[in-house]
């Protein structure tokens, strides 16, 4: 199983590139983001995802580790091959398509090619927890102490996830949409930080919408 690669880049295509490893050359499919990054005749080292099918064997390369564990995500959701995955990492980064899942921004997911209006909704709809706790995680300020980790309590990341959740619910039944109650609730969770409550979230959250 390969799981890394490093060598001289020969070409670069559409959607693939060849990169020669002492000598031997490896097929890599790659997004236009990473496939981006490189240019013939200059070094790479790309992480690898390998798929062995009784057909083929086919590498999935990524410049970043964040894409790759974005790729394996979406490669878990129903009816989202590895070309699928790659077109959706060509059209939204890491941190963009964690923000749109978890936005539940179907709009934004389904620009990328082969993704229609039905499985860009399939594909926020199961991933939407994980996508929130990737965003909101990174708000937090504060890290759990030894103690709190030893008697089992939630992470300061969590919490603040599940107070973000409760805001942005709160606001979609105030009649905002879930996308822009999303972006106003995770700019106010930047502003006040990982002890932010959640009535705090909220008022910050409806000053936002209200810029």
């Amino acid at each position: 199983m390969i799981g890394k690669l490093t060598g001289l880049v020969d070409t670069v295509e559409e959607d693939r590139c060849l990169i020669d490893v002492g000598g031997v050359g490896y097929l890599v499919f790659a997004s236009a983001a990473t496939l981006g990054r490189l240019q013939a005749g200059q070094g790479a080292a790309l992480l690898i995802e390998t798929h062995v099918r009784e057909d083929h064997i086919h590498l999935f390369g990524f410049a970043e580790r964040g894409e790759r564990e974005w790729f394996r995500l979406l490669s878990t959701v129903q009816g989202v091959g590895a070309r699928v995955a790659l077109a959706i990492l060509s059209v939204l980064s890491p941190d963009q398509l964690a923000t749109a899942v978890a936005a539940q921004d179907k709009a934004a997911v389904a620009r990328a090619n082969g993704v229609g209006p039905k499985l860009a909704g399939r594909i926020v709809t199961e991933l939407k927890d994980k996508a929130g706790a990737l965003v909101f995680h990174g708000s937090s300020q504060t890290a759990p102490s030894a103690g709190a980790a030893a008697n089992g309590a939630a992470p300061a990341g969590d919490a603040l996830a599940q107070r973000a959740e409760d805001a942005i619910s709160a606001l979609v039944n105030l009649g905002y949409k879930r996308s822009e109650a999303f972006t106003a609730v995770a700019a106010a969770s930047r502003d006040l930080g990982g002890e932010a409550g959640l009535d705090a979230l909220i008022r910050a959250g409806l000053k936002e919408l209200a810029l």
